[in-house]
């Protein structure tokens, strides 16, 4: 079996996983171990694009229609040839 050295763990991190491992009749070693295992076995979450996501997300509430506005023409774009404009 390999080993492996954890270092920089902050107090509070270790204070906790002390008293993980205590709840569960572990040492810390052994709920470290433990953690680690069930973390790696959990299935990671598909990934999907977030149009998917979304759509997901709202199906169970059925579709509806959205009445899109017609368009209109577009507008004249600004004129900046006056003096106001002159950068010279």
């Amino acid at each position: 079996m390999a080993s492996l050295l954890i270092r920089k763990i902050d107090d509070r991190t270790k204070a906790r996983l002390r008293v993980r491992a205590a709840e569960h009749g572990r040492s810390m070693e052994e709920e470290a171990r433990a953690i680690l295992s069930a973390a790696l076995r959990a299935k990671s979450a598909e990934k999907q694009n977030l149009g998917e996501a979304i759509r997901g997300y709202f199906a169970p509430f059925g579709g509806f229609d959205i009445d899109i506005p017609p368009r209109e023409p577009m507008r004249e774009p600004p004129d900046f040839s006056g003096p106001e404009y002159d950068r010279s």
